[in-house]
Order: structure tokens, then C-alpha cells, then sequence
């Protein structure tokens, strides 16, 4: 008789009582849409990443779309990304009016390749969006001296990578803007949610006012001042966080670190089973000087392997998702720029071979080591 086995999350939240009462301290109170505590988030998350300002919105994708409009950047501009992405990076380029030129992706790690991004740099360049893929920084300072050559904006989607650095050098250091998404599974959560970072004063402000359909004044600035007329001086969009997520965000400001470092355990687990069990099982290495934000742990598997593979292991209770299949050859990007099988090798090969495995602060070692066993089980 089959017995039933506890399944193993893909990914489990540690949201508890903190995350209470943050945000019954917010319903105690007259606005719940962007005001103080959207602004206390802003300032606490700005100290954490060592930047001049933050500015919260509803996504990473907004955060994406905003820097790409507060940059000047639209219809006839080109913006340089990788294909080995969420969608939401290229959609973004796209949702901005500009269109997304890829670069294929380094074979060890699946970020950008700085190297072959000259290449694709063109007349009508105007950005490049590095993607700090599974919490791993691009190089940015190969990276930021290419961009400064061109005359390019850099704008980070590092959804993945809070908590990252190379080389010591933090994310939002050397670019324009760095974009962070809070989405359901992300190491700071509210279930949705995003970010914008950024040194530059002028381009914190006009953020906030495009992230608010360009008004002039908010919903608590009147509750706060009484009315007065508002005006519109920007096209701009309804963007903004409200003071819900923010709520939800702050608490976990505080055991960043102490989440990442239980992260760090876990990946180490991993790193130890998977070497004395699958010495042949490759998956992303993290380089020297790097500090990983661990957002995710992948592995590459055989092609012609991983759907199946993907079954058995949901079959035998271990969740996987698969983070991400090379976004040009989805239907839409092949359908209306054209994109065919091979253009970028190294980008298809890792999103055709990935598999992500059950990944999260909470993890215990006999957890790491029944989704070791149970791939092992399959693979052989």
C-alpha cells in the first residue's frame, strides 16, 4: 500500500507575529495607501543597500518600467538584457515603448556575459538591465565601464539579489537604478511588491511622481495638510506601495541578514550532499569575491531529461519550479521580433536543463538530504 509522504515546499514564508502586528498598527490608523510607513520602509530599506534614496512600488516590473521612463528611455531606444530571465525584464523595455536586444549568458553562472555585450551595442542603444540571476551579481564594473565608453544607462533587475555583492562592490553602486521585486517567494516579502534604489536625488523624485500617475500631491499628503489642489506634471502610473506591504516589509528588515545566513546554510547542504551523491551534477558556480544573495538553487540537468525529471520529483512530493527557460523562444518574442532556436546557445541550453530545488531560510538538513536522495533515485 502507498504510503503518503509530507511534500517539501518549493519555497515557505517565516512571516509570523511581527508581520501582525506591524500591520494592525497600520489598520489603527487613517491611511493605509502610501504615506508614513511607505516612507519608513523607504528609509530603512535605502540605509540597508547603502543608497541615497528607495522608493517603493507594486513591483519589480513597475520599478523596471519607471527607471526605463525616468531615464528618458522609449519608443526607437534599444536596451540591452539577457534572455536567461523572468519576462518581466524584457516586458518592461517593451512596456516603456523601447525593444529588448539580448546577449547571450556566461556557460558557469547564467548572468549576463559581459564580454559579447559590445557587440549588440548599436546607434539606437541607450541601457543595458543587468539580471543578478539566482542572487549572483553580473560583473557590474565591466559592466559599468562599457556603459560609460557608450554613453549607457544601467538599470540592475536585481530581483534576486538583495543582499549581494562582488567585489565589494553593493548592488545600486555603480548604475542609474537597481530594481528589487518583494513578490510572494522573494527573500523580503509582501506578497507583491517591488523596489527602485537609487544615488540620484532629482531621479528619486521624479520616480515618485511617475509611480503616482504624476501628481503633485498624495492621498496622506492631503489627509495630513488638509486638501489642497493637486497638480499632474508627469504622465505617470499607479505604481505606488502601499502602507500594507510596507508593514509587512519592516520586520523583515531586521533579520535580513540572519535569513541570508540560514540561506547560506542551506546552500551549503546542498553543496555537501549534492557532492558526495551527484559528484556529476552540475549546477551554478558562485565565483570568488562574491557575497550570493541565495535567492534560489538551481541545477542543470540533461535536457531531454528535465520534464520527466520534473514529474518524478513532484510525484515523490518535491516541489520544483524551473527558473527560466530562455524568454526568446516563448511565443510572443518569436511571433513579433523574430527570434529563432540558437541565436543565443548558452541561454537555451541552462533554461532547457534547470530545475529548481525546494530553497528557503527554514530548511532543515534531513530536508536537504530526502530532496538529494529522491533526484539521486531518479537520475539513476
Amino acid at each position: 500500500m502507498k504510503t503518503s509522504v509530507d511534500k517539501i515546499p518549493f519555497f515557505l514564508h517565516d512571516l509570523g507575529q511581527a508581520e501582525l502586528d506591524s500591520v494592525a498598527q497600520v489598520l489603527k490608523g487613517p491611511i493605509l495607501t502610501t504615506g508614513d510607513t511607505v516612507k519608513q520602509f523607504e528609509e530603512s530599506f535605502a540605509e540597508y543597500m547603502q543608497a541615497g534614496y528607495a522608493v517603493g512600488v507594486t513591483s519589480c516590473t513597475g520599478a523596471l518600467h519607471l527607471s526605463l521612463v525616468a531615464l528618458g528611455i522609449g519608443p526607437g531606444d534599444e536596451v540591452i538584457t539577457t534572455p536567461l530571465t523572468f519576462i518581466a525584464t524584457a516586458t518592461s523595455i517593451i512596456e516603456a515603448g523601447a525593444t529588448p536586444v539580448f546577449v547571450d549568458v556566461e556557460p558557469n553562472t547564467g548572468n549576463i556575459d559581459a564580454g559579447k555585450i559590445e557587440a549588440a551595442i548599436t546607434s539606437k542603444t541607450r541601457a543595458i538591465i543587468p539580471v543578478h540571476l539566482y542572487g549572483q551579481m553580473c560583473d557590474m564594473s565591466a559592466i559599468k565601464r562599457i556603459a560609460d565608453k557608450h554613453k549607457l544607462h544601467i538599470i540592475e533587475d536585481a530581483a534576486h539579489c538583495i543582499e549581494g555583492s562582488r567585489d565589494g562592490v553593493r548592488v545600486g553602486e555603480l548604475s542609474d537604478t537597481a530594481c528589487f521585486s518583494f513578490y510572494a517567494t522573494k527573500n523580503l516579502t509582501c506578497g507583491e511588491g517591488g523596489a527602485v534604489s537609487t544615488n540620484n536625488e532629482e531621479l528619486a523624485q521624479k520616480l515618485k511622481l511617475l509611480r503616482s500617475h504624476g501628481m503633485t500631491k498624495t492621498a496622506a499628503d492631503r489627509q495630513r495638510e488638509g486638501y489642497t489642489h493637486w497638480d499632474m506634471v508627469l504622465m505617470g502610473w499607479k505604481y505606488n506601495m502601499d502602507n500594507i506591504q510596507a508593514a509587512l516589509l519592516l520586520p523583515q528588515l531586521n533579520r535580513i541578514e540572519s535569513n541570508w545566513q540560514k540561506r547560506q546554510t542551506v546552500a551549503s547542504w546542498y553543496d555537501e550532499l549534492l557532492a558526495e551523491h551527484l559528484p556529476l551534477l552540475k549546477y551554478p558556480k558562485t565565483l570568488d569575491g562574491v557575497k550570493h544573495a541565495r535567492h534560489l538553487f538551481p541545477v542543470w540537468v540533461a535536457a531531454d531529461r528535465r520534464d520527466s525529471l520534473i514529474n518524478e520529483l513532484q510525484a515523490a512530493g518535491i516541489s520544483v519550479v524551473v527558473n527560466y527557460r530562455a524568454i526568446h523562444l516563448l511565443t510572443y518574442f518569436r511571433e513579433t521580433y523574430g527570434f529563432q532556436p540558437g541565436q543565443f546557445p548558452v541561454a537555451e541550453a541552462l533554461g532547457d536543463a534547470c530545475i529548481s530545488l525546494p530553497f528557503y531560510p527554514g530548511m532543515t538538513k534531513e530536508q536537504v538530504r530526502r530532496v538529494v536522495d529522491t533526484l539521486k533515485g531518479c537520475l539513476d
